[in-house]
């Protein structure tokens, strides 16, 4: 890591950390000072230790895995689409996950199973990502960018379409559990939900990171890149596939969360440069420790009333990248 951006780089982790620490620390029934140790050092009550260890950590884990992966494979859609502006959310993702969960809810199936719910979702994304790969491989096979990103348009719009329908033909209490669901949140995290999100993001973020010298490459151009040696296609076919793998993960488990890729690795580039290298773990950091503070300020600022985290991210990155992007134009 070059020497600029060892500051921004450690404040950015020491940050996290610190933000984690809060996540588990306050609640709608905080711990005092002693008995947040007592329960850290293996005492306390059952009761404290219930809250600590099966609710607030794994929420606080769940959060970083879902806040760095979105912003992670933010950073790469931007990178590949030349972008700034670009998010996990350009390609349908969401509009495919929301539109499998949305079913679910309609036909009264999640009552069912804890696991059809995310399970739909997932599935929703799947099909979302082999739509826009299909379209835009079918018109181009070099997959070209304004192909993909016009495709991933296309296929949001239909599945934005498909969730109208199935709102307006549902009763009044599956459309608020619907629409409480595409705004997002942490509180069906569990060890067990952390171990699947886990099991698709860390890998698939140590493969995005190993494209990083492939994208600074890219950046100047695709042709120059071609006739420096980077596979171009391979790169940008592998990157896609695993940047919307990434996205879809947590959507599932989540929700539907805006501005976290949006916000963060704009951000990351303004602070430290857009070097792929630094960027994209800079970026998955910063990401986790964004939505972590999120998913708190979600838990307290109404309590006992949880605000839905899409709504605290929207509020927090609407302005704050107006803010940035201001202060970047007049740079």
């Amino acid at each position: 890591m070059r020497r600029g951006v060892l500051l921004p780089g450690a404040l950015l982790g020491l940050g996290t950390v610190v933000v984690a620490i809060l996540a588990v620390r306050f609640g709608s029934s905080p711990f005092s000072n002693a008995e947040f140790l007592a329960v850290l050092s293996g005492g306390g009550s059952e009761w404290d230790r219930y809250v600590l260890w099966e609710l607030r950590v794994p929420r606080m884990l769940m959060g970083i895995l879902v806040g760095g992966g979105l912003a992670l494979a933010g950073a790469v859609f931007q990178a590949l689409l030349r972008n700034p502006l670009a998010e996990p959310y350009i390609l349908g993702i969401s509009g495919g996950a929301a539109a499998g969960a949305v079913g679910v809810l309609a036909l009264g199936l999640a009552s069912v199973t804890s696991w059809l719910l995310p399970a739909a979702a997932f599935g929703g994304a799947l099909v979302a990502i082999a739509l826009v790969f299909g379209v835009a491989s079918s018109a181009d096979r070099r997959l070209d960018v304004r192909v993909l990103l016009l495709s991933g348009v296309v296929v949001g719009a239909f599945f934005s379409a498909c969730i109208a329908l199935i709102l307006a033909l549902s009763d009044a209490p599956t459309m608020r559990e619907a629409i409480l669901w595409m705004m997002g949140s942490l509180s069906g995290a569990s060890w067990r939900t952390v171990a699947i999100v886990a099991a698709y993001t860390l890998p698939a973020a140590l493969l995005l990171l190993t494209l990083a010298r492939s994208l600074n490459v890219m950046a100047i151009g695709e042709e120059t890149a071609s006739y420096l040696g980077t596979e171009v296609e391979q790169t940008k076919r592998v990157a896609y596939g695993v940047a919307s793998l990434i996205a879809a993960a947590g959507v599932a488990f989540s929700g539907v969360i805006g501005f976290v890729g949006l916000v963060v690795p704009h951000t990351v580039r303004l602070l430290t440069g857009p070097d792929h290298r630094t960027l994209l773990p800079l970026s998955f950091i910063a990401g986790a420790g964004f939505l972590v503070l999120a998913d708190l300020g979600a838990r307290t600022l109404l309590s006992p009333t949880e605000i839905p985290i899409g709504v605290i991210t929207a509020f927090v990155g609407v302005p704050f990248f107006l803010i940035l992007l201001r202060r970047s134009l007049r740079g």
